[in-house]
């Protein structure tokens, strides 16, 4: 046994390993067959191919933490989003050429504590049928703040339904590349969304409320529907982003490659810990992943190169996974990487792609 950050006996990954009965022994543990019942000659059971199991793990030693969901806060602490939460949010959607799949996953020390999932995420089409985008969007409350799993959640919906109702304005500024009346944009839209916002988190708050105690990041991407338009706009508050896998390698969303320095803790939020909206106005391949994630993926993925490998192996060689599959590779894990977890991965399938 090891020892959780608290001193609390934290079991390794396979202490405690539920075994199925009969797996291995090969002893048959049905029950008996109730007194009349017909008996009835058994089918062997179809071959399903591997078994994922536990997510893998990069480095020599996996993560103290074990791999799996613990305590979550009930129902009677108060806090009914945060007991309502679900451990892991998993979502897709295929429109003309383009799929995303999403998945957000409370992180092992929240895991272990039983804290809730402070990431949220969303995967939306927004406009009418002439001006469509498909929009991503994923959301890091901030660890230290106490409702900002509530900030996280707000944000992203409320974002998402003003970005719907600028849709007509904003596929006419990626159509014609303008940038700055983008930047207006997005910037009026999540201001928008933090004023629409605050005085919902007020009023649940009561004198208590204060805006650190909502800090969150927020990425959002846009994508237009039609083939033709080949523009993309990020709006960005924060740590975590977009990331383009090219070539097997990841790249930042601005396409720099230099090394990225040491994470820095401090890092812009919202709805009160930030100057600007960010924009990225840029065009991509149908070769390219789009990759949007929170730190908890973005993190690892540029201090270590295993876990960069693994996931442009998964995800970067055209061919799109099964959610199920997705799920599981957006588990990969990394020694002393216990934050939640979000990620949102686009393709777009280039033509003679088998659908």
């Amino acid at each position: 046994m090891e020892t959780g950050p608290d001193g609390s006996a934290v079991p390794t990954p396979d202490a405690g390993a539920v075994s199925r009965p009969g797996a291995s022994s090969g002893e048959n543990t049905a029950p008996p067959s109730p007194a009349g019942a017909v008996a009835v000659a058994e089918r062997p059971a179809p071959e399903t191919g591997v078994v994922r199991g536990v997510a893998e793990h990069i480095g020599k030693r996996p993560p103290t933490y074990p791999p799996h969901p613990r305590a979550k806060p009930s129902m009677r602490s108060g806090d009914r989003l945060a007991a309502l939460t679900p451990d892991i949010l998993l979502d897709g959607i295929t429109v003309g050429r383009l799929t995303a799949l999403g998945v957000s996953v409370r992180g092992d020390s929240h895991r272990w504590h039983g804290h809730c999932r402070q990431d949220s995420m969303a995967i939306a089409r927004i406009g009418p049928p002439d001006s469509e985008m498909l929009v991503l969007a994923v959301a890091d409350g901030v660890s230290s703040a106490g409702r900002s799993h509530v900030a996280s959640q707000d944000l992203v919906y409320q974002t998402l339904s003003n970005l719907d109702a600028e849709a007509e304005s904003l596929h006419r500024g990626l159509r014609e590349r303008d940038e700055p009346q983008l930047n207006g944009l997005a910037n009026k839209i999540i201001g928008q969304a933090v004023g629409e916002l605050r005085p919902k988190w007020r009023a649940q708050a009561g004198d208590r409320y204060e805006d650190r105690d909502h800090a969150s990041t927020l990425h959002v991407l846009l994508v237009p529907v039609q083939e033709a338009v080949r523009e993309r706009l990020l709006l960005s508050v924060g740590d975590g982003g977009l990331r383009v896998c090219r070539g097997g390698a990841w790249t930042r969303g601005d396409h720099e490659s230099e090394p990225t320095p040491l994470l820095d803790p401090r890092t812009a939020a919202l709805p009160g810990s930030y100057d600007t909206v960010e924009t990225l106005l840029f065009s991509s391949s149908p070769a390219d992943v789009l990759m949007l994630a929170t730190d908890g993926v973005t993190g690892p993925l540029h201090q270590e190169r295993e876990f960069a490998d693994k996931l442009a192996g998964h995800w970067g060689r055209g061919e799109i996974p099964a959610p199920s599959d997705f799920l599981w590779q957006a588990q990969l894990r990394a020694k002393s990487y216990d934050d939640d977890r979000t990620v949102v991965c686009l393709w777009e399938r280039r033509p003679g792609d088998a659908d």
